[in-house]
């Protein structure tokens, strides 16, 4: 299992927000560049960006800091997977020519279904899907408003468009570090074929044992944001932990 560390951009800095409140957000570092290459240097084999700014905007807004990112890790074979504000395949081409090497797509994807089926279609490999719920209902436009889309049939349906893989995240626990809803993601999980990757609440190494339980139900990879800059989690320890934890390498893309 891989634990992915996240930064996510507002206003060009890196911040962590606590449920996806945007009023409600930590500044961590003015410096997103340097911040990913201190994630390398603790060990991370991916790295997650979001631009918060463009998931509510409905495009992108943090671009420049993406490429200072994305040249700061000067020819680094580490997947950098980048979701938010991404609505047109326009923007996707842009940000895989840059060297993103995995596109999220998330409202479009539920409000749109065709656009992700087009992505999929166009860029084989590189789409993943981000679904974000609370109560087993998907939220859009930043998780700013509650669909009344059920994730699990959602994640169903976009399995058979082809995506990568699906980031699901449970808006209740996401910068709260009050644990992983270990339930809701193996149920999503344990139907389809692709891999899911955990997202919200992950505080410490209790919480990567737990979803390292539960890991051969397809949920390959975990994200963590605020424990890993507050200091709850060691991220280079976590990995260690999950290696030892899941020494079978289920597929994953990358």
């Amino acid at each position: 299992m891989l634990i992915i560390p996240a930064i996510d951009l507002k206003d060009g800095h890196c911040v962590r927000l606590k449920q996806g409140v945007m009023e409600d957000a930590t500044v961590f570092s003015e410096d997103p560049a340097a911040m990913a290459r201190h994630w390398l240097e603790q060990g991370a084999r991916r790295l997650h960006l979001v631009d918060l700014n463009g998931a509510f905007a409905g495009k992108p807004k943090n671009e420049a800091a993406v490429r200072s990112i994305i040249e700061a890790m000067d020819g680094s074979d580490v997947p950098v997977q980048l979701g938010g504000g991404i609505r047109d395949l326009e923007t996707i081409e842009r940000y895989l020519d840059i060297g993103v090497t995995y596109i999220i797509i998330g409202t479009a994807a539920v409000k749109v279904p065709g656009f992700l089926h087009e992505a999929c279609d166009a860029f084989p490999g590189h789409i993943m899907v981000g679904l974000d719920a609370k109560g087993g209902k998907v939220a859009v436009d930043g998780w700013s408003k509650l669909t009344g889309h059920d994730a699990a049939d959602l994640a169903k349906r976009f399995e058979s468009y082809g995506v990568e893989a699906i980031i699901y995240t449970d808006i209740g626990r996401d910068g709260m570090m009050s644990g992983v809803n270990i339930p809701a993601t193996v149920e999503l999980a344990s139907p389809l074929h692709v891999p899911v990757i955990a997202s919200g609440g992950i505080s410490n190494l209790d919480d990567v044992r737990a979803l390292c339980a539960v890991y051969q139900e397809g949920i390959t990879g975990a994200i963590t944001g605020r424990a890993i800059y507050e200091g709850t989690l060691d991220l280079r320890a976590a990995q260690a932990l999950a290696d030892e934890l899941t020494p079978i390498k289920l597929s994953f893309p990358g």
